[in-house]
Formats: structure tokens, C-alpha cells, sequence
């Protein structure tokens, strides 16, 4: 009980931080419209990054849900990391 106590903030972003492939790869794949799942580890992120930022939209039916899914997520994430930073 005492090692979970002591690493509580390893724990959470671990756990956080595991749907984070399976929102990311959603999102690339509507983004780039492919099925490749060589899509999650190539370098390309300016469209992914514009698409987040609402500066790209497509006509993909869930996209604007899966876009604000992510967004969700992400915004959690950020928010976790600036509690731990300021502890």
C-alpha cells in the first residue's frame, strides 16, 4: 500500500495514458483516410494537429465526435500533468 501511495502520479499517468493509442490511431485514420495501421508510427502530424485545432474538418460522420473525444482526453491529460506540476 505504501509503494502505491509513493507513486500515485506514475499510476494515474500510466493509467490515463493507455487509451491514448487507440484515440490517437481513430483519429489519424480519419484524419488521413486510411485503414494502414503504419499510420500511428509515421511522423506526420501537421494535418493531425490542424485537425485537432478545428483548421481541418472532413466529411467522415465521426469525425467532429471523434475530434472532441480526443480533445476531451487530451485536455484531462494536460490537466493531470499541471496538478502533478504544481504539487
Amino acid at each position: 500500500m505504501q509503494w502505491i501511495t509513493d507513486n500515485i502520479w506514475l499510476i494515474l499517468f500510466f493509467a490515463w495514458g493507455m487509451p491514448l493509442g487507440i484515440f490517437r490511431s481513430r483519429f489519424r485514420k480519419m484524419v488521413y483516410e486510411t485503414d494502414d495501421w503504419t499510420i500511428n508510427i509515421k511522423p506526420y502530424f501537421v494535418k493531425e494537429t490542424k485537425a485537432l485545432l478545428g483548421l481541418y474538418s472532413m466529411e467522415h460522420p465521426d469525425f467532429k465526435k471523434a475530434r472532441k473525444k480526443y480533445r476531451l482526453y487530451l485536455l484531462i491529460y494536460t490537466l493531470l500533468f499541471v496538478a502533478y506540476r504544481m504539487q
